[in-house]
């Protein structure tokens, strides 16, 4: 089925969703408007409709193939890629001083989103070349710098992260990949790591790799690792040609989903050793890698949006098409297309509701990054920084489970032709499985969540967002409308619980009783997240440019929706939380 960028929806939810607002209000970009904005997404929605999204059940059935240590990506890959560097996609965001063009993150943010549409395989290697470019960014030295962001920003060369060991997936603190260190400064990097997406591939003409590893004497556990970048070509200072350094990919991962992208075991050092480049300081890699990580984790939360956005796009679509079954009230004797089925019709409206409340949080977490990193006043820096860090979990976490949920919706919609692989809608459901998982999975987000950012600066971060919260349903209550009274009242209720579960985990946190608090850290976060996801919905409900517009009926009916068949769900979700896991213990010995 034909797909088209959703841009119509990408700049609703930015500037009647999310705090776009707060973006023009900070004047630090004066030369952002609202045509340049929809020009460049219009743009980068031909790529991503023309060239990239044809390729997404083609390069399925491909994948790739590892031959001789080098990876050959499906057919067509380097032709999309090749475009998309010549394009300059990759620059938006970057700094001036290398060959950005120092727009908002916010930008780089969306136009990911519609690589992720278009197909979720090829959108990984641009999302993690955005990662290796903020950790070399914000840690590099300036030669560093000048070396290597030129290059990956416009995508000649590509960035990977290596963490991952088969004895050191979460735990990154059990790593084994050693670091010696070198006469002339650099390191020889010896080791292994698996899952490394984009490891190896034929579309960039360098990889960089970013490779955590412990310098040896370095202490164990985590505060002896230390980030290096590992080029898999080196320039010879003599020659200035590109020379092959001692790594390479020894085997390609046979996935659930995302079989174009090649997952590799990366090998290190089999021979004199992998030349590699401190970056940062001795052992405080983590602190480095966790900038390239946060990037990616907001990244990943909009390939959570952007699978749930392809997947209802499809079911929409055969919904309207799908012949099955007589209409409910008897008046036809004939087939009816089945979205004229309210179960069916009710689907593909959470479909909906889900879809557009993710993407408008993740929306909102971009631009909480950019003011936070951007503006001029300490304050006012702070107080996004706290949203940016509350927000980063629930994008990534929420949004991903929102994807896996639409594309497994999808199938459902789609009856016994969902289950087989010919439609393509399968693919969406293998393909959204991964995103809950990788980037720190959705349980450490969670934990994260309970354990970190409820005890920031006593808890303001939560305030705040529960005050922004609190701010829309009031506006919904002001309203001479029943159902946006419906709204607030529900809006008001889930806050109560959040505002409950909250004070009873920092309870539990003063009496040490962590196993409660990480026995409900998942339930939190899923009630923070319908929370916010229907006060996004409401936003947009209200906004203004939707006044004699026919869609306000529709905006209005969306969060009306999500409000009373979503958000409901809050008390019940209280109930769990507030529920202490401490009587518990002898589960395990019926086992």
């Amino acid at each position: 089925m034909t797909f088209a960028s959703p841009v119509k929806q990408m700049i609703f939810a930015l500037k009647e969703m999310a705090s776009y607002s707060d973006i023009v209000e900070s004047e630090l970009w004066p030369d952002l408007d609202d045509n340049f904005i929809e020009t460049l997404l219009y743009e980068a929605s031909k790529l991503a409709d023309n060239s990239i999204a044809p390729l997404n059940q083609s390069a399925d059935k491909a994948g790739s193939i590892l031959n001789n240590g080098n990876v050959s990506t499906a057919p067509g890959f380097k032709e999309a890629y090749k475009e998309l560097v010549n394009s300059s996609w990759g620059t938006l965001s970057g700094l001036k001083d290398y060959g950005g063009q120092g727009l908002p993150k916010t930008i780089s943010v969306m136009i990911q989103e519609l690589w992720n549409t278009s197909c979720m395989s090829f959108s990984l290697c641009p999302m993690l070349t955005q990662g290796a470019i903020e950790a070399i960014s914000h840690h590099g030295t300036e030669n560093q710098k000048k070396e290597y962001l030129p290059k990956l920003l416009t995508g000649e060369w590509s960035g990977t992260m290596n963490l991952t060991e088969p004895q050191a997936g979460s735990d990154v603190g059990a790593l084994k990949t050693r670091a010696k260190k070198n006469s002339d400064g650099s390191y020889s990097i010896k080791g292994t790591k698996i899952y490394i997406t984009y490891g190896d591939h034929d579309m960039a003409e360098n990889i960089i790799h970013l490779v955590l590893a412990r310098i040896e004497g370095a202490p164990e556990g985590n505060n002896g690792i230390s980030l290096f970048i590992v080029p898999k070509f080196i320039k010879n200072q003599k020659s200035n040609e590109l020379e092959k350094n001692d790594l390479q990919c020894i085997g390609l991962e046979n996935k659930l989903g995302i079989h174009a992208s090649p997952t590799c075991v990366m090998s290190f050092g089999e021979n004199i050793g992998a030349k590699g480049f401190l970056l940062g300081e001795e052992n405080r890699g983590l602190a480095c890698m966790f900038t390239m990580m946060n990037n990616a984790r907001l990244n990943v939360g909009m390939q959570g949006v952007g699978i749930a956005e392809r997947s209802l796009q499809q079911s929409f679509e055969y919904s309207k098409e799908r012949k099955q079954g007589r209409h409910y009230s008897g008046k036809s004797k004939n087939s009816v297309n089945i979205i004229e089925h309210p179960d069916v019709l009710k689907t593909l409206i959470k479909m909906e509701s889900l879809t557009q409340a993710s993407r408008a949080i993740c929306y909102d977490n971009a631009i909480a990054i950019d003011l936070a990193q951007n503006h001029k006043d300490d304050k006012i820096k702070e107080k996004y920084q706290l949203k940016a860090d509350l927000l980063t979990p629930i994008s990534k976490s929420w949004a991903t489970d929102i994807g896996v949920k639409v594309a497994s919706l999808g199938i459902q919609i789609h009856g016994g032709m969902g289950f087989i692989e010919d439609t393509g809608v399968a693919q969406h459901y293998r393909d959204s499985r991964i995103a809950p998982i990788y980037e720190g999975t959705n349980g450490i987000q969670a934990i994260d969540l309970v354990t970190r950012k409820l005890k920031i600066s006593d808890g303001l971060a939560i305030k705040n967002f529960l005050d922004e919260i609190k701010e829309t349903s009031k506006k919904c209550s002001e309203k001479n409308d029943n159902d946006f009274i419906k709204i607030a009242n529900n809006l008001n209720a889930a806050i109560a619980e959040v505002e409950i579960c909250t004070e009873k985990l920092l309870e539990w946190t003063k009496e040490n009783k962590l196993r409660s608090v990480l026995f409900s850290a998942s339930d939190y976060l899923e009630l923070f997240g319908i929370t916010a996801g229907s006060h996004y919905l409401s936003r947009g409900a209200l906004s203004e440019k939707n006044i004699n517009n026919e869609s306000l009926s529709a905006r209005k009916e969306l969060a009306l929706f999500f409000s009373t068949q979503i958000l409901i769900n809050s008390r019940s979700l209280s109930s769990s939380i507030c529920s202490t896991s401490e009587n518990l213990g002898n589960f395990l010995e019926d086992f």
